[in-house]
């Protein structure tokens, strides 16, 4: 890593021949591949960025400039070019580094980026900020301002908040470009009239076919007149790149391409001349998906975001992947239970937002196509998709992570929620995600549904229980409905479940059975996979103390009769959930006993605590936060402890200290 380990600058990267810039190329990739075969981590989209990332350090100068990235699943190479090689031996580590933009590791990283839309949105703030302060770049004024980047990829272009930004940018009269990583691919393949329009322009066009009638077209496009302004200022390869007829046109912005995104020549005349412009600009960059790996190339799905995995290649039988296995995953049970739902009732219809391999719906769409749909990155429209079917008396069920439910939650309200329709969310990934961190952590989808009327909101605890809780919300009608699971594998410990009955927990110690009979010294009411950890935690405590532990299954509606039995008999209550303590399920069953005048004092909720978790292993992650079954030990005690209002400290962990955006951990959140 000879060239790499001496590039801290924009200005280190000036310096180097164009036979240099590709051996820095290829020292970047050989990094990334070696280290994410090893860890896991997100290896097709950074792969295809770096030579257009390269040529964007080198151009431009992103401490003083703004970079907003997209998704930001495709920072690799920008993090390598500055000076973080050292943290990328620990990627996705609290140790190493993020594997998403980082403002506490870089001043070239502004904001933290995990969700899709956002780049454009931003930076038209920045661009705006910068102007109101003095500091924005003009050619003429103020040749030492700051210009502002927006890198989108992976098709991200395509969500609603993109068109909201665009249609704010074609207003600036600034610098302001847009360089739209056009690699055909969204996190899996994309979907719609815009992927298909960018399809037909990659097909038909490169940068040297365009033709040279551009000072007649920018008199026909909207905002034709500044944008000539700004062609005088380009030189002829942009010139003859301008693209006709561009989509971008109608929102008044100049489109240049598309360009080949791996010819570094090319790649820095453009962005050259393109910095310099005065007015909003998209640079259309055509790369390869996975560029480098030959593996990755041909399957750019599988290996957007691999688990650690080991290349064999044989001269006869070809190259051979070997992923990291560990067991059976809740996405592929789901996966499953939809296709087999789906093969039982025909009225069942399924989508996902651009991730049918990561939410399992893959194998409906491949099973039932007519039935299953991929949107793309368009959560809002999925969700109302899901209404308008639902509406038309099918069973829709979204597959969507948790962490981006959140950008549908107003379609939850207005177009299911509010009118009564049977609309079916699964959320994966709900709870602590481990390595990408605080970005996509699922830690508020109970906090936010329940407080829609007449919604109700399960959890699966492992395999038989998320079939049996799909088969509840296929035949329940009366309005939105929810199933919460986790990024983890499933166990097989507790066999069949019974049937999902309405607001109704599970025993799943059946010498409690009868309270009359053999009363408890503490009662868990766990909701979801915690009640996994907690039943390992009774293994742990042995004959100490005597724990009667449910599954709740329902976050809305609570199991009154349960609180309300527990309580009148002074059974103390200790709630568990993967989710914020604020507002969740232990929040819930504390409403619940105060609304039937219950004495609260005997119930102790455990939760996600309320600061941020870093990028970790999930079992760390649990771990630190006293989720996992030596941390459910400890307030089995506390819970049980005569006094009830000693500080519980969760278990503490060998971290880093705590970087500069870290609230320091507050204790849990304890009974009232």
């Amino acid at each position: 890593m000879a060239l790499l380990e001496n590039i801290r600058t924009s200005q280190d990267l000036r310096e180097l021949t164009m036979a240099q810039l590709e051996e820095l190329a290829g020292e970047i990739r050989a990094k990334i591949i070696d280290k994410v075969s090893q860890s896991g981590g997100h290896l097709a989209p950074n792969l295809g960025v770096v030579e257009l990332t390269i040529a964007m350090h080198r151009v431009f100068d992103f401490s003083h400039d703004r970079l907003l990235f997209d998704v930001g699943h495709q920072c690799y190479p920008h993090k390598l070019l500055t000076g973080r090689s050292d943290l990328f031996e620990n990627l996705r580590t609290r140790q190493g580094m993020s594997g998403f933009p980082e403002p506490s590791e870089s001043v070239t990283d502004l904001f933290r980026v995990g969700h899709a839309g956002t780049a454009i949105s931003t930076a038209v703030g920045m661009a705006k900020g910068d102007e109101l302060n003095k500091q924005s770049y003009h050619p003429e004024t103020n040749t030492q301002g700051r210009r502002v980047v927006s890198l989108i990829g992976d098709a991200s272009i395509v969500n609603g908040l993109s068109m909201e930004g665009l249609n704010n940018a074609g207003m600036l009269k600034r610098q302001f470009l847009v360089v739209l990583n056009d690699n055909g691919m969204s996190i899996s393949k994309p979907q719609g009239a815009m992927a298909q329009y960018f399809d037909r322009v990659r097909v038909s066009h490169t940068y040297s076919d365009f033709k040279k009638g551009a000072k007649e077209l920018l008199k026909h496009v909207p905002g034709g007149g500044i944008l000539r302004e700004a062609y005088h200022r380009m030189g002829e390869m942009t010139k003859a790149a301008i693209a006709e007829d561009s989509w971008f046109e109608k929102f008044g912005i100049l489109t240049v391409g598309p360009i080949d995104g791996h010819d570094f020549p090319t790649l820095i005349e453009f962005l050259t001349e393109a910095k310099d412009i005065d007015r909003p600009m998209v640079l259309h960059v055509k790369t390869i998906k996975g560029k480098g790996l030959d593996i990755a190339e041909q399957d750019a799905t599988k290996f957007h975001s691999p688990k650690a995995f080991r290349v064999e290649r044989d001269e006869i039988l070809g190259c051979k992947v070997e992923m990291k296995s560990s067991g059976r995953s809740f996405t592929a049970a789901f996966g499953d239970a939809m296709v087999e739902m789906m093969g039982e009732d025909e009225s069942v219809v399924c989508a996902t937002a651009a991730m049918p391999d990561g939410t399992g719906i893959i194998k409906a769409i491949e099973t039932y196509p007519d039935r299953s749909f991929d949107t793309g990155i368009c959560e809002s429209h999925a969700l109302d998709m899901m209404a308008g079917m639902a509406k038309c008396g099918l069973k829709p069920f979204f597959a969507v992570y948790s962490t981006f439910m959140q950008r549908a939650f107003d379609q939850a309200f207005q177009e299911a929620a509010l009118q009564g329709l049977p609309v079916r969310l699964c959320l994966d990934r709900a709870g602590v995600v481990g390595e990408d961190g605080a970005v996509h952590h699922g830690f508020c989808d109970i906090s936010i549904l329940r407080t829609l009327p007449d919604a109700v909101l399960t959890a699966a605890i492992d395999e038989p229980s998320l079939k049996a809780s799909l088969e509840f919300m296929r035949t329940w009608e009366a309005g939105l409905s929810v199933v919460r699971y986790p990024r983890d594998n499933v166990t097989d410990r507790f066999g069949n479940a019974p049937a999902f009955e309405l607001g109704k927990a599970r025993l799943l110690t059946p010498e409690f059975a009868d309270l009359d009979q053999s009363k408890p010294d503490v009662a868990v009411l766990a909701f979801g996979t915690p009640a996994v950890q907690a039943m390992e935690a009774i293994e742990l405590l042995g004959n100490e103390y005597r724990v009667a532990i449910y599954d709740a299954r329902f976050a809305k509606p609570i199991d009154d009769a349960l609180v309300r039995d527990l309580l009148t008999r002074n059974i103390p209550i200790l709630t568990l959930e993967d989710h914020s303590i604020i507002g969740g399920f232990g929040t819930a069953v504390l409403e619940s006993a105060q609304t039937m005048g219950l004495n609260t004092a005997g119930i102790v909720r455990h939760g996600i605590p309320d600061h941020w978790i870093l990028q970790d292993s999930r079992n760390d992650q649990l771990a630190e936060i006293g989720l996992d079954a030596d941390g459910i030990a400890r307030m089995i005690r506390h819970t049980f402890a005569p006094d009830q209002h000693k500080v519980f400290v969760a278990k503490p962990q060998a971290k880093q200290p705590p970087r500069a955006f870290e609230t320091k951990p507050a204790d849990s959140q304890l009974g009232v």
